[in-house]
């Protein structure tokens, strides 16, 4: 078959633990990184994006996919210097694809990127992986932030179960759990004290999710047509966890926030990033269905998988184990890019930390092995699809 996986992994810059010849040696392509050194709404220019894919070709490798291009508060509440901030969104854009960059992803959560309340949780066999449990976000969200009414968001069980559990944590675990939610991720655009968090949280005082979404709708019609002009496919995050938390909703979920968005704003560069871990932790999302649904949508590639409880609380699962069918996935991507006639850039989203990892400072869910064991299968899963169907 003509069109395969591109095989990229994530790069966090020069100060990355992860040099990028290690991410060659385990077989990648391409590279997926940001110019994070520049604050949000400031103009990427043209000398600090060549600077950083110089870097990138010179470990011979291309510079992919921008993640992310970051979308600004204001830009997301349509508030304070939001007009500003999208005309240098605009020039971020032209000054990329002058550079020959040409896929940019964003996404539109608010204030908070990615979320989880347990950077290193141990698994069975010793490896360390990301987790969510919804039991210490209530506890976070009602007695460390203190939100105004958030007791409303829960059950009378949790509401009892987070007081419990608040009450036998030690002040180091409270402190290390508002650490891991506000104090900024991997990857994540910000992060906050407790303070500043709470008053970004009153920025989007009434702000639901109807008014998040039309604010993403006139996004997407500000700069789609900046991207049209330059060859510029923009694929949006899905947000993650695909649900509201912290009273902020969530617009970018479920196959009918796919159908608003592209309804709206129909154009072909208004694209998706798919990301099997951030939708695969609803049941209610068929990631085969989806793809199939979008597919020629999707320029961008997340493969990663999660195993999710009754309660809520997710952990990252080996790639190919865990609640999503990697297997229909994977064969629906093939069967995608045949159809549309493209190679989607792929990258082993997260990975545990183990082996010769564990004793080493890495980005949670960027470590260099995990991510290498992560990529070894989705690309040996994809060669046996490929070889099944070439043979059937």
């Amino acid at each position: 078959m003509d069109y395969k996986m591109i095989p990229t992994m994530r790069w966090f810059g020069p100060n990355d633990p992860v040099k990028l010849s290690d991410i060659r040696q385990a077989g990648c392509e391409g590279i997926v990184t940001a110019l994070h050194h520049i604050p949000n709404g400031v103009v990427w220019e043209i000398e600090e994006i060549q600077k950083r894919k110089d870097e990138i070709q010179a470990h011979g490798m291309v510079w992919n996919v921008v993640e992310s291009l970051p979308v600004s508060e204001d830009i997301k509440t349509r508030s304070g210097n939001y007009i500003q901030q999208l005309e240098n969104y605009k020039q971020s854009i032209i000054n990329l694809a002058s550079c020959g960059v040409n896929i940019i992803t964003y996404n539109f959560m608010p204030i908070l990127d990615w979320t989880r309340t347990n950077l290193a949780y141990e698994l069975e066999n010793g490896a360390k992986a990301l987790y969510f449990e919804k039991l210490a976000l209530v506890v976070f969200d009602l007695f460390i932030l203190e939100r105004e009414n958030a007791q409303l968001d829960y059950t009378s069980e949790e509401v009892e179960r987070a007081t419990q559990k608040f009450a036998a944590m030690s002040q180091a675990e409270k402190d290390k759990l508002q650490a891991t939610i506000i104090a900024g991720l991997p990857g994540s655009e910000e992060g906050y004290s407790i303070q500043k968090f709470r008053s970004a949280l009153a920025t989007y005082k009434g702000i639901d999710a109807d008014k998040l979404r039309a604010n993403l709708v006139y996004f997407l019609e500000q700069i789609i047509p900046t991207a049209e002009a330059h060859g510029v496919k923009m694929v949006v995050h899905p947000d993650d966890p695909p649900y509201p938390i912290l009273g902020l909703p969530r617009v970018v979920s479920k196959t009918s926030d796919y159908e608003h968005i592209i309804s709206h704003v129909p154009s072909k560069n208004n694209g998706i990033c798919f990301c099997t871990g951030s939708l695969g932790v609803s049941p209610d999302n068929d990631l085969p269905a989806m793809i199939k649904q979008f597919g020629d949508r999707i320029y961008f590639l997340h493969l990663r998988n999660t195993r999710r409880n009754e309660l809520g609380d997710f952990y990252e699962d080996n790639h190919l184990d865990g609640n999503a069918d990697m297997y229909a996935v994977v064969k629906e991507v093939v069967l995608c890019m045949q159809k549309n006639k493209i190679s989607i850039p792929v990258r082993p989203d997260h990975g545990h930390q183990m082996l010769d990892d564990l004793g080493k400072v890495v980005n949670p869910g960027y470590s260099a092995i995990g991510r290498l064991k992560g990529l070894a299968e989705l690309r040996g899963l994809e060669y046996g699809i490929i070889r099944n169907l070439e043979t059937n």
